[in-house]
């Protein structure tokens, strides 16, 4: 054996964190597939068997043959006749199984190159293999790498003894990474398929979130808090829903952590994503009042069978509720499992129109108008005949869409109504 082999062997044992065993089960079958292609008609024996010593760095490849009664030898390559047979082992029989050393000279200097190929690739399936059985149970788990190279928008991570990597799907929208980078990331998957295991990771799912809060608050990992819900646009906002049993725990208070330190380190390990923490409630309309804050609901209605909460806003709420582009609505939905509908409360407004209404008709009898002209001098400001008398002539003319003398006849006889009453 070679010196390269061995440094390989002990690479891959020391290194790699592959068992020798399997590292020289791998040499064994890369020097018997180098003895096929090297000696002529190898190919055609059955059974061949490789020897190493890696003590000595000796390599010895044995042929597997049976035992056959001289007349009926016709198979060279996996049979041998009873007389040679017998100068081996005089208890010989027909059937027999013997090895043979059929290892040429200088095999493990000429071999070892053509070897080496076969040995890397059984090598690297026996760590792909290694690789499956150690994750294949840390799925759910947050680790912490080294940004190692890119693939396309893929991004390759060092995980120490193995590499992970992060679709461009579950990155974060808006986070950049350089070579080298150290970072945090969820093991989502690790699959057995194709090219081999492949441990997924992502900084995108909601359930890294979830990780993030049970490392960071004591109350979650001992269960004295659980959180109920999470929905997340990854890179923006995320809303996580908490609840405790015991009546004496503040759940949001305890994620907040004092003068906000545990949500903070959270925050900071998710670029400064927004975090809402919001109390649960079996109550979807306390749910509801609670997942939309800091906006003030108006009026919330259930429908039950539909799954859908209805709820109006005052217009100086209505984006707080909505949230940009939509993603507090649509958040508090996701959270819920509930279709949230938010819409403005007309219900004051609707209030001033029917009061402007009234006023403009009574407005219309007093001084001899059409409603349609009242409910104009209402709207610029002459709710009843004291205040008419107070508009310039042509000011009226303009808001009316009338002519001055027209305006003047209206103003002379709003005076003369404001007079009768003094």
């Amino acid at each position: 054996m070679t010196n390269d082999i061995v440094a390989l062997i002990d690479y891959y044992e020391k290194e790699k964190g592959i068992d020798r065993d399997k590292v020289v089960a791998a040499l064994e079958f890369a020097f018997i597939s180098a003895y096929r292609k090297m000696v002529p008609g190898a190919d055609a024996i059955e059974t061949l068997r490789a020897s190493v010593d890696t003590k000595k760095g000796e390599t010895k490849i044995y042929a597997i043959l049976t035992v056959v009664e001289n007349e009926s030898y016709s198979d060279k390559f996996n049979e041998v006749p009873m007389t040679t047979a017998l100068k081996k082992n005089p208890a010989a029989q027909a059937g027999d199984i013997q090895e043979f050393n059929v290892t040429p000279k200088d095999f493990g200097r000429i071999a070892v190159q053509t070897a080496k190929q076969t040995m890397m690739q059984r090598l690297r399936q026996a760590e792909k293999e290694m690789i499956y059985e150690e994750f294949k149970d840390r799925a759910g788990d947050v680790v912490s790498g080294t940004v190692r190279r890119f693939e396309r928008n893929d991004v390759m991570i060092d995980l120490g003894k193995f590499e992970g990597i992060m679709p461009n799907r579950e990155r974060v929208q808006g986070e950049d990474y350089n070579i080298g980078d150290r970072i945090r990331a969820y093991v989502l998957a690790v699959e057995n398929e194709g090219r081999g295991p492949e441990i997924i990771l992502s900084r995108s799912h909601p359930n890294f979130v979830r990780r993030l809060f049970e490392a960071e608050v004591n109350e979650i990992s001992d269960r004295t808090v659980e959180i109920r819900g999470i929905a997340r646009e990854a890179g923006f906002r995320t809303k996580v829903a908490v609840w405790s049993s015991d009546p004496k725990v503040d759940p949001v208070g305890a994620c907040v952590g004092m003068r906000g330190a545990r949500v903070k380190n959270i925050v900071r390990e998710l670029n400064n994503e927004k975090v809402d923490i919001i109390r649960w409630s079996e109550d979807p309309k306390e749910f509801v009042r609670e997942a939309l804050k800091p906006a003030e609901l108006r009026s919330i209605s259930v429908d039950e069978a539909n799954r859908t909460v209805h709820v109006t806003v005052d217009e100086i709420d209505l984006s707080k509720a909505i949230g940009r582009k939509g993603q507090n609505a649509r958040l508090s939905s996701r959270l819920m499992g509930w279709d949230v509908q938010v819409r403005k409360d007309e219900s004051k407004e609707e209030q001033f129109k029917e009061k402007i209404g009234g006023a403009a008709h009574t407005l219309a009898d007093q001084l001899g108008i059409t409603d349609e002209l009242a409910g104009k001098l209402t709207l610029a400001g002459g709710f009843n005949p004291e205040m008419v008398v107070d508009m310039p002539a042509d000011y009226i003319a303009a808001a009316l869409g009338i002519t001055e003398e027209a305006a003047e006849a209206i103003l002379v006889r709003a005076q003369g109504i404001v007079a009768s009453k003094a």
